[in-house]
């Protein structure tokens, strides 16, 4: 009785995460209705450190000590939060919310490809480099590449790819550097958006001007951005991982999509032609042949799989949103 209820437990949160993160990019897209993307970046880079704040402060966790920590912390902290956050709220002023969410499916399939020269746990199979080729291709079908192209905002869809890219490069930089550290997850994510906020504090006010007025929905939108899709999604990652395991937390990546496309159409009246749908498919497909092992490994070092892969994912979403 007691394994049945667990088990179901870790299966709603599953699915909660899941929509959290598939919401965040409907999210993104009404935020930017009403403000500036680096001021919606901004925004919910504050909600979701508040969040963690506070369950730091419950937990009487403390901020990790030392400089090196702090210095690897900052690249991290750009390449996870600042900069793919605000890569999707520029994206998503010239393109649908769906199409981001898509993009971001993409992220394991640049992670495969940089996992082949930077990560030499990850070996290539013949398998993998099948499913990073069938990936690409649903990448190409989404965009309609035999149509050339036609009817896509070069520059947004670049931009949202360009966003699915840093969370695979700042996966591989966090695991090489912050894998071993004494600091708790908690510590480690709480100060990792506390400087990513501080980057967005710096820059904000140089490409953008205070609002005039503050608009309900877009600032409900920012809210609900920080504190459910950066915040609460973390902690629950953390939960699942610490729980079920890495794998099986990750898979959340396959849902994300699905939901963005739904809650896309479905509440912003975003249109959706076959390719869409078929496209992500086909994305992935090939992102979950890249996510498979062969059965005999050797041992993986302590520390190089642990959860501290899981603060990549702190919005729409690594990776995630």
């Amino acid at each position: 009785m007691t394994r049945s209820r667990s088990l179901l437990d870790w299966r709603l949160r599953f699915a909660v995460l899941s929509l959290i993160w598939g919401f965040s990019f409907l999210l993104i897209k009404v935020g930017t209705e009403g403000y500036a993307p680096f001021q919606v970046t901004l925004g919910r880079l504050l909600f979701g450190t508040a969040v963690l704040a506070v369950v730091m402060a419950m937990r009487r966790d403390r901020l990790p000590r030392g400089a090196r920590t702090w210095g690897h912390l900052t690249v991290a902290a750009l390449l996870l939060n600042a900069l793919p956050f605000s890569l999707f709220a520029y994206a998503e002023l010239t393109i649908p919310s769906t199409l981001a969410g898509i993009c971001n499916a993409t992220s394991p399939l640049w992670g495969m490809a940089l996992s082949l020269v930077a990560l030499s746990e990850d070996r290539p199979t013949r398998m993998r480099l099948a499913g990073l080729g069938v990936g690409f291709l649903g990448v190409l079908t989404v965009l309609g590449a035999w149509q050339g192209f036609t009817g896509m905002d070069a520059r947004g869809t670049g931009m949202a790819l360009l966003a699915s890219l840093c969370y695979p490069v700042g996966w591989i930089y966090v695991r090489r550097t912050l894998a071993g550290s004494d600091s708790s997850h908690l510590s480690l994510t709480g100060a990792q958006l506390l400087l990513a906020t501080l980057q967005l504090a710096v820059v904000t006010p140089l490409f953008t001007t205070a609002p005039d007025a503050f608009p309900l929905l877009p600032l409900l939108a920012v809210a609900a951005l920080g504190a459910l899709g950066t915040g609460v999604a973390v902690l629950l990652q953390y939960g699942l991982v610490a729980e079920v395991g890495p794998t099986t937390a990750q898979m959340v990546t396959y849902f994300i999509p699905v939901i963005a496309t739904a809650a896309g159409v479905t509440l912003l009246g975003e249109s959706l032609t076959w390719s869409t749908p078929v496209g992500a498919a086909i994305v992935l497909a090939g992102a979950a042949l890249t996510q498979l092992r062969p059965r005999e490994r050797a041992p993986i070092p302590v520390g190089l799989d642990s959860p501290v892969r899981a603060p990549a994912n702190t919005g729409a979403g690594g990776g995630r949103p």
